[in-house]
C-alpha cells in the first residue's frame, strides 16, 4: 500500500500509507532494548519500601499503588497567568493534579505480564481515580496514560502510569470531542461497524470490546481497543466490560512482545470525554501508538510529522494487522 492519504475522522486530519518506505536503506544502528532481570531495584523510588525523591517511603504494597507525582507537570493553584499590554503573547495559568499509578510491586514486571484479573484491577483504580478527580471543582479533564520503553523516554522501568487531571482541555482531545459531536452518526460505533466488516485490521473481537488497526493509523503497529457500547468515562462501563477491555488490552500487549520476541515501546492512553460539560457522544476507547517500526528499530518523527503536522506511517495497516494476527500467543477469551 503507497502513496495513499487517509482519513481520520477523529482529528478530522491526513494519513499517508507508505509501506514501501519500511525497507528504504538505513545506517542508524539499531536501539537494543533492556529490561531488568531484578524483580526489586533498591535505587527505584517506585519499588515498595523504598523511598522518593519527596522523602516519603513507599509502602508495601502488594497489587495497584497511587501517589501524587514528585515531579508533576501541573499543579494546583498554579500561578496566575501574565497580560503583557499590546502584545501578541497570550499566556494562561497551567493548572492541574499529576498522580503515578505503579500496576505491580515487580520492578520488571510489565502490563503485558498482568493476568486479566490483575489487569481488570488496575482498569478499575483508573476509573475511581477519574472519578475522584472530575469531583475537584475546577478540572476539565482526565488523561491516563503510560509511557513504555526507553526508546519512548521512560526514566523509569517499574511498570506504570501517569495520570494528569488539567483545569484546561488538551488539544487533541478537544478536536476529538468536537469531531464525536458534530458527526451525523455515532462515529466511533460507526468506524467500528465498518471495521468488522472489512476485517482486514480487527485483531480481537470479543463480547464487549474489539480492537483493531485503525485504517488511518499513523504508526505501524497503532491499535485502538473500544467498547462496542458507547460510554463518556470508564468508569460507565460494566463488571462485564472491564473483564473483557482487561482481555482486549492484555491479549494486544503481549502480540505486541510476542511479535519479535522484544520489549515493546509504547504509548498508552485513554481516551475520555472532557469533564466540564455534557458530551454524550464522545465514546470512551484506548489508543496505542507503539514506536517500532522493526526489530529494535524505532519510528522517528522527523520534519513533516513535527513541523507540519501530517503523519507518514511506514507501514500498511492491513499488512501490520496481518502480522499481529499471526503471532500466537494462546489467548482464551475470559468470561469474568
Amino acid at each position: 500500500m503507497v502513496w495513499e492519504r487517509r482519513w481520520n475522522p477523529l482529528q478530522e486530519n491526513w494519513v499517508t500509507i507508505t509501506g514501501h518506505r519500511n525497507s528504504r536503506p538505513w545506517s542508524v544502528p539499531e536501539k537494543k532494548i533492556f529490561l531488568s532481570s531484578r524483580d526489586h531495584e533498591a535505587a527505584c523510588p517506585l519499588c515498595p519500601g523504598n523511598q522518593r525523591v519527596s522523602g516519603e517511603r513507599n509502602p508495601d504494597y502488594e497489587s495497584v499503588f497511587i501517589f501524587d507525582n514528585d515531579h508533576p507537570a501541573f499543579a494546583l493553584p498554579a500561578p496566575s497567568n501574565r497580560v503583557i499590554k499590546n502584545s501578541p503573547f497570550v499566556s494562561a495559568p497551567a493548572g492541574g493534579l499529576c498522580r503515578v499509578v505503579c500496576y505491580s510491586p515487580i520492578h520488571n514486571k510489565t502490563l503485558a505480564d498482568l493476568s486479566i484479573d490483575e489487569t481488570k484491577t488496575l482498569i478499575d483504580a483508573w476509573a475511581d481515580q477519574t472519578t475522584e478527580l472530575m469531583s475537584y471543582k475546577k478540572i476539565e479533564q482526565v488523561l491516563i496514560f503510560e509511557n513504555s520503553g526507553e526508546l519512548v523516554g521512560v526514566s523509569n522501568s517499574h511498570p506504570h502510569a501517569q495520570i494528569y487531571a488539567t483545569e484546561f482541555v488538551m488539544e487533541g482531545f478537544r478536536k476529538e470531542t468536537r469531531a464525536f459531536e458534530k458527526s451525523s452518526s455515532p462515529l466511533m460505533e460507526s468506524l467500528l461497524s465498518a471495521e468488522i466488516m472489512d476485517q482486514r485490521r480487527m485483531l480481537y473481537e470479543g463480547s464487549d470490546v474489539c480492537a483493531f488497526v485503525p485504517y488511518f493509523a499513523k504508526f505501524p503497529y497503532e491499535v485502538f481497543i473500544v467498547p462496542r457500547n458507547r460510554h463518556q468515562f470508564l468508569f460507565g462501563l460494566s463488571r462485564s466490560e472491564r473483564y473483557d477491555l482487561a482481555g482486549a488490552l492484555n491479549g494486544i500487549l503481549r502480540r505486541y512482545e510476542a511479535l519479535w520476541n522484544c520489549a515493546f515501546p509504547y504509548m498508552l492512553l485513554v481516551h475520555q470525554s472532557p469533564c466540564e460539560t455534557s458530551h454524550p457522544a464522545y465514546h470512551a476507547h484506548i489508543q496505542i501508538h507503539p514506536i517500532l517500526r522493526g526489530p529494535n528499530l524505532p519510528k522517528y518523527l522527523a520534519s513533516v510529522e513535527t513541523g507540519a503536522n501530517h503523519f507518514l506511517n511506514d507501514g500498511s495497516p492491513e499488512e501490520k494487522a496481518a502480522e499481529l494476527r499471526e503471532v500466537n500467543i494462546g489467548l482464551t477469551e475470559h468470561k469474568g
